[in-house]
């Protein structure tokens, strides 16, 4: 009989120890009614911030919202690069944010970042000046590298580059800032770049602001389109570009 007592305290005490548990957890579980947002931001602004955020804690309760889950969702906007989301007692949540850098566009409505990585920049305008980049869907890091070399290569002779896109079917043409176009095509990247720098040193530097185009899909010459009365007789071989 004892003992049997004994075992119904015990049930008594663990149905209250739930009971107190269940309202505990009821009376810490309140809605989420302040957002905090930290970081530095160049780009991005509190109102654009807040409006992306919004949706995500719309009905979110602070003891059961899962954080993990929360962030996933914020790493979902265009702007943000980097999520810390943590509770803030009695009824907070605090976001970190780390900012994107953007570096270049990207096909037109994304940016990338420093890695390479495309994020969207809508609603928010795109930062001017940035060269702009494009390619087929998961090229962007391939692109963005060789848009560094030849940015180093070009340099070489004071040209920048305003456009690099590589074409869904591999080939390669670039703008330079002055506006005339570089026909790279798909193969000896190398060797039509060593082969325009000649070029230029050589010859097309005294016109610039006249060319149009530049085709280097020549397996020996250069062929050089003009804007309006050329200054020369263009040097286009025979052979079929490729």
């Amino acid at each position: 009989m004892q003992k049997r007592n004994v075992w119904l305290g015990l049930l008594l005490l663990a149905l209250m120890l739930g009971a107190g548990g269940r309202a505990l957890w009821l009376w810490l579980d309140t809605p989420v009614e302040r957002v905090s947002v930290r970081g530095d931001w160049d780009y991005a602004n509190a109102d654009y911030l807040r409006g992306q955020l919004a949706p995500l804690v719309r009905d979110a309760r602070w003891l059961s919202v899962d954080l993990a889950e929360l962030r996933q969702a914020a790493l979902e906007i265009g702007w943000v690069k980097e999520v810390r989301v943590s509770r803030q007692w009695p009824d907070a949540l605090a976001f970190e944010l780390v900012e994107q850098e953007p570096i270049t566009r990207w096909n037109d409505d994304q940016l990338l970042n420093v890695e390479g990585t495309p994020f969207d920049f809508a609603p928010l305008a795109a930062p001017e000046g940035l060269p702009d980049l494009a390619g087929p869907e998961g090229s962007s890091k391939e692109v963005l590298a060789y848009y560094r070399s030849l940015e180093k290569q070009l340099g070489r002779l004071d040209l920048a580059l305003d456009q690099l896109r590589l074409e869904p079917r591999g080939a390669w043409r670039l703008q330079l800032t002055d506006g005339a176009w570089v026909m790279l095509g798909r193969h000896q990247r190398e060797a039509r770049l060593a082969r325009l720098m000649a070029s230029w040193r050589h010859e097309l530097n005294r016109y610039a602001g006249a060319i149009r185009y530049i085709d280097l899909r020549y397996p020996n010459g250069v062929a050089v389109a003009w804007h309006g009365d050329s200054p020369r007789t263009a040097d286009a071989v025979s052979e079929d570009p490729s």
